[in-house]
């Protein structure tokens, strides 16, 4: 499943200029609301003093009853150029209307000496100012209310004003920060683009590590990509290396096969053609040696590259059932193969490679140990290593060899056909498992000791028996 590529520029940008609109949009409605209190603020008090005004000019007739000479300059400092319109009331005793408009609505100002609401009046909102006093007769106080409302046109339009100039001011400092945020996320993925192009420079076989400086949220990927780098190259070392050598070690067998059936067409004899198909035979038993020996160091390759999971392996059991199973072969060239060892020594490893590695050592002894010779498979443990040893009492290798014959395709002066691999695998499978091979005279000075030294491992624990108070039952009766 192909994922969508995204952009991580475009995702930078809207999670960072988002929070800022959305910061943007909730300081632009907390400004309206001050806006809108602002506006009150100022009209509230014009319209607290024209009330003021207006009761001031409430008396007590002589016949003891309210009267107003209503001040028209308290009202006339309500009028502004947005044309509101002004309403006034005067209210005498609960029940009694002295003057105005009746039917403007009005409040109780409760405990407030001037009381304020909104309200709506012949189809207009409007903002009204009550106030509560008393006018004196001398002998007693007549309560009276007055009631001034104007319409909001201007309070709305001075709202608006201040609104519309913060919103101008929050909307250049938006467009600054947008700016800022373009550049900011350009100049930070700015080191992305030139690895990018660092990267897109080099050749189909540069696979050598990335140098490029790199921010540190970068970092990881650029260590990560470095040892996939690392890991590929080796693999293809690997494989150039595999393919090389099969085509040099396959050419020589593969040519004696050709060689030999070319013969065997051409014999002038039954004995002539068999003798030649003997010989291809022989080439081509040579030819599937060097290509297991071939893919096995491929193995082992791939085992170094950790694809390959190791687990606690009996030495001592391998190597028993190993010798066993070449005690035939041995038979046949004249070898008397034994195997000497003791029980319960785990080595940390591959079965299938060390099974390789004990198959190389045993065969290069029947190979080279010669007719009549005696070689001996050993394991034992020693302090905290695990030693596995092949003796033989056979030619042995020169001292000045001893070194030489552990390199990849370097034969013993032996005319026996080979590849020259053996020790090589031997040596590179018990490096794997951090074991070391050591090679040495035998007793005497005559013949050949390969010896690989491993990490012994502790044996592992039993497994639990019915005996021990588990409960066995037949495996058809398991559910």
């Amino acid at each position: 499943m192909i994922v969508p590529a995204y952009s991580l520029r475009r995702r930078l940008l809207l999670l960072l200029l988002l929070p800022v609109i959305a910061i943007g949009l909730l300081a632009l409605l907390d400004t309206w609301r001050d806006a809108l209190a602002t506006a009150n603020s100022v009209s509230d008090r014009v319209l607290a003093g024209s009330a003021l005004a207006i009761a001031e000019r409430v008396v007590v007739s002589e016949d003891g009853v309210l009267e107003v000479d209503v001040p028209y300059v308290a009202l006339e400092m309500l009028t502004s150029t947005a044309q509101d319109r002004v309403f006034y009331r005067i209210d005498g005793p609960p029940g009694t209307f002295i003057t105005g408009y009746q039917s403007l609505p009005t409040i109780s100002p409760g405990a407030a000496e001037i009381a304020y609401a909104d309200s709506t009046f012949r189809g207009d909102p409007i903002r009204l100012a009550v106030l509560e006093r008393a006018a004196s007769s001398g002998i007693s106080a007549i309560p009276f209310t007055v009631t001034v409302a104007e319409t909001t046109i201007a309070r709305t339009q001075l709202a608006q004003s201040i609104l519309l100039r913060s919103g101008l001011r929050l909307a250049l400092l938006m467009a600054a920060a947008a700016v800022v945020i373009w550049f900011a996320v350009g100049a930070s993925l700015a080191p992305l683009g030139r690895l990018r192009e660092a990267i897109g420079r080099r050749t189909s076989d540069d696979l050598s590590p990335i140098a490029h400086a790199v921010p540190r949220e970068v970092e990881g990927l650029v260590t990560t990509i470095n040892s996939f780098m690392t890991r590929l190259g080796s693999a293809l070392a690997a494989l150039r290396h595999f393919t090389g050598n099969a085509s040099h070690q396959l050419r020589t067998p593969l040519t004696i096969i050709r060689t030999q059936l070319e013969l065997a067409v051409r014999a002038k004899s039954p004995e002539e053609s068999r003798a030649a198909i003997a010989a291809a035979d022989e080439a081509v038993v040579n030819a599937e040696r060097i290509l297991a020996q071939l893919l096995l160091l491929a193995r082992i390759d791939e085992a170094a590259s950790d694809r390959i999971g190791f687990e606690d392996i009996d030495l001592g059991a391998l190597a028993e059932t190993r010798t066993a199973d070449n005690v035939l072969r041995a038979r046949d060239a004249g070898i008397d193969l034994g195997y000497e060892g003791e029980p319960g020594v785990f080595v940390r490893g591959d079965a299938m490679l060390l099974g390789e590695l004990l198959h190389n050592l045993i065969d290069n002894a029947i190979a080279y140990a010669g007719q009549g010779a005696e070689a001996t498979v050993r394991v034992r443990r020693d302090g905290e290593r695990a030693i596995l040893e092949i003796e033989d009492n056979g030619p042995g290798i020169p001292p000045t060899r001893l070194g030489e014959v552990r390199q990849r395709f370097v034969r013993g002066q032996s005319s026996k056909p080979g590849a020259g691999l053996g020790l090589p695998v031997v040596d590179e499978i018990a490096a794997l498992f951090g074991g070391t091979l050591t090679l040495s005279a035998g007793a005497g000075g005559r013949g050949l000791v390969a010896a690989v030294d491993f990490e012994a491992r502790p044996a592992p624990a039993p497994l639990p028996t019915p005996a021990d108070g588990l409960v066995s039952r037949p495996l058809a009766a398991a559910k």
